[in-house]
């Protein structure tokens, strides 16, 4: 591949507050000097965008969402994100590192970080109702947040993203299903953690039923009530994905990939990505290099 994807980290342009910036989000192509944010790019920091007006699309994880007027693009930390722009989109984007989002875990319950950012368990995009005025406040966040003149100003930004969280929260609760309140999700929660942990030692649905102490049975009647998934299935998904993201993001050949993700013989792990993706990591590369 002729150049990697780009990884970007947390650099703010404004350094009066750390951890956290707004901008307008047709001002991201000025601000992006070092790479296309058209094309796809993984982020080192979690994100909101909202958009305020216009109709395009928001790459998410190598898949295309439809935005518009009100929608909310919720981009956690490593994920591969890609913009459309059009003439008449306008927006905000709110930049926000790990160590500032988990200050808020003071205000809000931690749930919210796995609410919010749970990608098997909801689309990233949110289509805000108008009548909760979440416009008006991305629009006062940014007002404060360049306000030179404005005394206590940290704690004024912290407070209108907490109830911009509070807002964008209220509206995703309402997409949880009856078993999200139940020990099924929390089960499939601590499934994901293992996941994170072990998925370069194992592969197998089993390994992680044991590790949580319930039947291969229960597990995948857990995965299926919750994402209408097997719990191979599950565990599949997030391999692939993570294939994904290191095929893009760096010069390794996916030989060394296949031994860095578990597989003993390179050409076990091409069988195992085309079969679920249609495609060798060889060509998977070239089409996200174009």
């Amino acid at each position: 591949m002729s150049q990697d994807i780009p990884s970007i980290r947390f650099e703010s342009g404004y350094n009066k507050l750390d951890g956290i910036e707004i901008i307008r989000l047709e001002d991201i192509l000025l601000r992006s000097h070092n790479h296309n944010p058209e094309q796809p790019h993984q982020t080192r920091f979690y994100s909101f965008f909202f958009y305020t007006n216009g109709n395009t699309k928001h790459l998410v994880d190598f898949v295309s969402h439809d935005v518009a007027k009100n929608s909310l693009v919720c981009v956690k930390e490593g994920q591969v994100n890609a913009f459309q722009f059009e003439e008449n989109v306008t927006g905000y984007a709110i930049l926000f590192t790990q160590t500032y989002f988990e200050k808020q875990f003071k205000i809000l319950p931690e749930s919210i970080i796995f609410r919010l950012f749970a990608s098997q368990l909801f689309s990233p995009v949110i289509q805000i109702p108008k009548d909760l005025n979440t416009a008006s406040y991305f629009d006062l966040l940014f007002q404060e947040f360049y306000n030179a003149k404005q005394l206590h100003k940290e704690a004024i930004v912290s407070g209108l993203f907490t109830i911009i969280l509070s807002k964008i929260e209220q509206v995703r609760n309402q997409q949880i299903n009856y078993t999200s309140e139940s020990d099924y999700l929390h089960i499939f929660i601590q499934f994901e953690n293992l996941l994170r942990q072990h998925f370069t030692t194992s592969r197998n649905a089993d390994f992680y039923a044991t590790s949580l102490g319930i039947t291969y049975k229960h597990l995948n009647h857990i995965c299926k009530e919750v994402i209408q998934k097997t719990a191979k299935q599950c565990v599949d998904d997030f391999i692939i994905l993570e294939a994904k993201r290191n095929l893009i993001n760096s010069k390794i050949k996916s030989t060394e990939l296949a031994y860095q993700l578990g597989f003993t013989e390179s050409t076990n792990f091409v069988k195992y990505f085309k079969k679920h993706t249609d495609l060798t990591p060889n060509q998977f590369k070239k089409l996200y290099s174009k």
